[in-house]
Protein backbone atom coordinates (compact mmCIF):
# COMPACT_ATOMS: atom_id res chain seq x y z
CA UNK A 1 0.00 0.00 0.00
CA UNK A 2 1.02 3.54 -0.92
CA UNK A 3 2.07 6.14 2.05
CA UNK A 4 -0.90 7.82 3.39
CA UNK A 5 -1.08 11.31 4.45
CA UNK A 6 -2.80 11.73 8.08
CA UNK A 7 -4.02 15.28 9.50
CA UNK A 8 -4.58 15.36 13.62
CA UNK A 9 -7.14 17.97 13.85
CA UNK A 10 -7.69 18.85 17.61
CA UNK A 11 -11.63 20.17 18.11
CA UNK A 12 -12.32 23.75 18.52
CA UNK A 13 -12.62 25.64 21.57
CA UNK A 14 -15.21 24.42 23.85
CA UNK A 15 -16.86 25.16 26.99
CA UNK A 16 -15.72 25.24 30.30
CA UNK A 17 -14.59 22.10 32.09
CA UNK A 18 -16.64 21.66 34.76
CA UNK A 19 -19.62 23.23 33.92
CA UNK A 20 -21.55 20.19 32.14
CA UNK A 21 -22.18 17.59 34.39
CA UNK A 22 -20.88 14.84 31.74
CA UNK A 23 -17.61 16.25 29.99
CA UNK A 24 -18.66 14.45 26.73
CA UNK A 25 -21.14 16.61 26.14
CA UNK A 26 -19.39 19.94 26.38
CA UNK A 27 -20.00 21.71 23.13
CA UNK A 28 -17.83 24.03 20.97
CA UNK A 29 -18.61 27.91 22.18
CA UNK A 30 -20.05 29.97 19.56
CA UNK A 31 -16.54 31.10 19.44
CA UNK A 32 -15.47 27.91 18.81
CA UNK A 33 -17.27 27.61 15.82
CA UNK A 34 -16.60 30.56 14.32
CA UNK A 35 -13.12 29.69 14.37
CA UNK A 36 -13.00 26.14 13.56
CA UNK A 37 -15.30 26.89 10.61
CA UNK A 38 -13.00 29.62 9.16
CA UNK A 39 -10.07 26.58 9.79
CA UNK A 40 -12.31 24.74 7.74
CA UNK A 41 -12.82 27.12 4.69
CA UNK A 42 -8.72 27.82 4.76
CA UNK A 43 -7.86 23.77 4.49
CA UNK A 44 -10.71 23.68 1.88
CA UNK A 45 -8.80 26.77 0.02
CA UNK A 46 -5.71 25.12 0.62
CA UNK A 47 -7.24 22.35 -1.55
CA UNK A 48 -7.15 20.06 1.17
CA UNK A 49 -9.15 16.37 0.26
CA UNK A 50 -9.81 13.55 2.62
CA UNK A 51 -11.11 9.96 1.63
CA UNK A 52 -12.86 9.77 5.33
CA UNK A 53 -12.70 11.90 8.38
CA UNK A 54 -13.19 9.99 11.57
CA UNK A 55 -13.92 11.33 14.45
CA UNK A 56 -14.21 11.28 18.62
CA UNK A 57 -17.69 10.16 20.02
CA UNK A 58 -17.58 13.48 22.17
CA UNK A 59 -19.34 16.47 21.17
CA UNK A 60 -16.96 18.83 20.87
CA UNK A 61 -15.15 16.58 18.23
CA UNK A 62 -18.40 15.80 16.64
CA UNK A 63 -19.12 19.39 16.18
CA UNK A 64 -15.77 20.15 14.95
CA UNK A 65 -15.83 17.80 12.18
CA UNK A 66 -19.11 18.02 10.91
CA UNK A 67 -17.34 21.63 9.89
CA UNK A 68 -14.75 20.07 8.04
CA UNK A 69 -17.56 17.55 6.26
CA UNK A 70 -19.69 21.16 5.54
CA UNK A 71 -16.56 22.55 4.27
CA UNK A 72 -16.48 19.61 1.98
CA UNK A 73 -12.84 18.00 2.98
CA UNK A 74 -14.54 14.61 2.49
CA UNK A 75 -16.94 12.83 1.53
CA UNK A 76 -17.71 10.77 4.40
CA UNK A 77 -17.56 11.09 8.37
CA UNK A 78 -17.34 8.01 10.77
CA UNK A 79 -17.21 8.30 14.45
CA UNK A 80 -14.84 5.82 16.17
CA UNK A 81 -14.16 5.22 19.89
CA UNK A 82 -10.41 5.42 19.63
CA UNK A 83 -10.38 8.84 19.58
CA UNK A 84 -12.17 9.34 22.87
CA UNK A 85 -9.91 10.71 25.36
CA UNK A 86 -9.25 6.28 26.76
CA UNK A 87 -8.96 5.89 22.92
CA UNK A 88 -6.29 3.66 22.31
CA UNK A 89 -4.11 4.21 19.32
CA UNK A 90 -3.64 0.65 18.54
CA UNK A 91 -7.14 0.03 18.38
CA UNK A 92 -7.11 2.81 15.60
CA UNK A 93 -4.14 1.16 13.92
CA UNK A 94 -6.22 -1.88 13.76
CA UNK A 95 -8.64 -0.21 11.86
CA UNK A 96 -6.25 1.58 9.45
CA UNK A 97 -4.82 -1.86 8.51
CA UNK A 98 -8.38 -3.04 7.51
CA UNK A 99 -9.73 0.10 5.45
CA UNK A 100 -6.33 0.97 4.11
CA UNK A 101 -5.87 0.28 0.10
CA UNK A 102 -4.01 1.47 -2.88
CA UNK A 103 -7.05 4.18 -3.46
CA UNK A 104 -6.63 6.18 -0.29
CA UNK A 105 -4.51 8.68 0.21
CA UNK A 106 -5.49 11.07 3.19
CA UNK A 107 -7.23 10.43 6.51
CA UNK A 108 -8.12 13.38 8.97
CA UNK A 109 -8.70 11.82 12.90
CA UNK A 110 -10.43 14.66 14.48
CA UNK A 111 -10.26 14.39 18.47
CA UNK A 112 -8.24 15.63 21.81
CA UNK A 113 -5.33 16.60 23.84
CA UNK A 114 -3.13 15.09 25.08
CA UNK A 115 -3.99 11.72 22.61
CA UNK A 116 -3.35 13.85 19.41
CA UNK A 117 -0.06 14.38 20.12
CA UNK A 118 0.93 11.72 22.46
CA UNK A 119 -0.19 9.46 19.16
CA UNK A 120 1.44 11.92 16.66
CA UNK A 121 5.34 11.23 18.99
CA UNK A 122 4.53 7.59 18.62
CA UNK A 123 3.85 7.67 14.94
CA UNK A 124 7.09 9.40 14.51
CA UNK A 125 9.87 8.23 17.54
CA UNK A 126 8.13 5.10 18.38
CA UNK A 127 7.52 6.92 21.63
CA UNK A 128 6.12 9.47 23.71
CA UNK A 129 8.45 12.37 24.63
CA UNK A 130 5.62 15.18 25.60
CA UNK A 131 7.09 17.41 23.41
CA UNK A 132 4.39 17.99 20.68
CA UNK A 133 1.24 20.17 21.41
CA UNK A 134 -1.46 20.37 19.28
CA UNK A 135 -3.77 23.84 19.86
CA UNK A 136 -7.49 23.75 19.87
CA UNK A 137 -8.53 23.71 16.14
CA UNK A 138 -4.86 23.06 15.24
CA UNK A 139 -3.81 20.71 12.77
CA UNK A 140 -1.00 18.31 12.43
CA UNK A 141 -0.14 16.04 9.45
CA UNK A 142 2.06 13.14 9.24
CA UNK A 143 3.00 11.12 6.12
CA UNK A 144 2.80 6.63 7.64
CA UNK A 145 5.02 4.81 5.27
CA UNK A 146 3.60 1.45 3.67
CA UNK A 147 5.21 -0.37 6.27
CA UNK A 148 4.35 -0.29 10.31
CA UNK A 149 4.07 3.40 10.90
CA UNK A 150 5.03 3.33 14.63
CA UNK A 151 8.37 4.84 14.56
CA UNK A 152 8.67 5.36 10.95
CA UNK A 153 6.53 8.92 10.02
CA UNK A 154 7.33 11.78 8.90
CA UNK A 155 6.31 15.09 10.11
CA UNK A 156 5.02 17.70 7.07
CA UNK A 157 2.66 20.09 9.21
CA UNK A 158 1.62 21.53 12.36
CA UNK A 159 0.13 24.42 12.51
CA UNK A 160 -1.80 26.56 15.26
CA UNK A 161 -5.46 28.11 14.16
CA UNK A 162 -4.00 31.47 14.52
CA UNK A 163 -2.02 30.50 11.04
CA UNK A 164 -5.32 29.54 9.17
CA UNK A 165 -7.71 32.25 9.83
Amino acid sequence: MPALDLYLIRHGLAGEHGTYANDDERPLTDEGFRKTRQVAKRLHALSLQFDIILTSPLVRARQTADLLLEAKLAPALQVTPALAPDGSLHEWLAWLESWRSLETKALALVGHEPNLSLWAETLLWGKTNSVLTLKKAGVLGLTLPEQTPIGNSTLFWLTPPRFLL
